[in-house]
């Protein structure tokens, strides 16, 4: 009997320690904001559906309100620190871009064909367009948010949303498009669980041909 040899392999940092903080914090803050923004939202509808009662926080209108708050200081303190790290240590640079359409059309195409190879730590560029969605979705959330928050002293924002009125319908379908993305990332995370390791520990042991150039 021939014994294969084991295929060398090394452990490597995938997400370094403020990626992971900022990740975990950034999950709880969209949480808390998500159910109680369906609270809030429950109070007033304005499509013909209300969230049910066990998807929401607060209680009531007034406890919804202060956890949305709350979790929203808590989204953008988080965000504008994962931000400067972004930026400044190039990590926006080396995670999420180039991304061309092109790219994104070999990948998702790949992607129907279940033949979308992953490597730990390396965004395909079906994943970078989503993140960088994601990101955009982040701020137009807390643009709408601050115009619905203060529609008097942020006046000029709300009317570029075209009023009070528009603007609950644009944060809607911003939170909408947000919740579309945590459901293409869970999903993501059942079919590949190694990643949800790595997000915790922030390392993973990956094959020495996976980490040459």
């Amino acid at each position: 009997m021939t014994l294969v040899p084991d295929t060398p392999s090394r452990l490597i940092v995938i997400h370094p320690l403020i990626v992971r903080i900022t990740h975990w914090i950034n999950a709880v803050a969209v949480f808390c904001m998500l159910f109680s923004g369906w609270a809030i939202y429950n109070a007033s509808p304005f499509f013909p559906f209300e969230f049910p009662k066990w998807a929401t926080l607060g209680g009531w209108l007034g406890g919804a309100l202060a956890w949305h708050f709350a979790a929203m200081w808590l989204f953008a303190l988080n965000g504008l620190a994962y931000t400067l790290y972004g930026l400044f240590a190039r990590h926006f640079s080396r995670t999420f871009f180039p991304v061309s359409p092109a790219a994104v059309w070999r990948d998702a195409r790949a992607a129907l064909r279940l033949r979308l190879a992953h490597r730990l730590g390396q965004y395909n560029a079906v994943q970078r367009l989503a993140y960088v969605v994601a990101f955009l979705l982040g701020i137009l959330l807390l643009a709408s948010g601050l115009a619905l928050w203060k529609p008097v002293q942020f006046q000029s924002l709300a009317g570029l949303f075209g009023g009070y009125e528009w603007a609950r319908r644009v944060h809607f379908i911003a939170m909408s498009g947000l919740v579309g993305f945590i459901l293409l990332h869970l999903a993501l995370v059942l079919i590949v669980p190694s990643t949800l390791v790595a997000m915790i520990t922030g390392r993973a042991r990956v094959t020495t041909a996976e980490t040459r150039p």
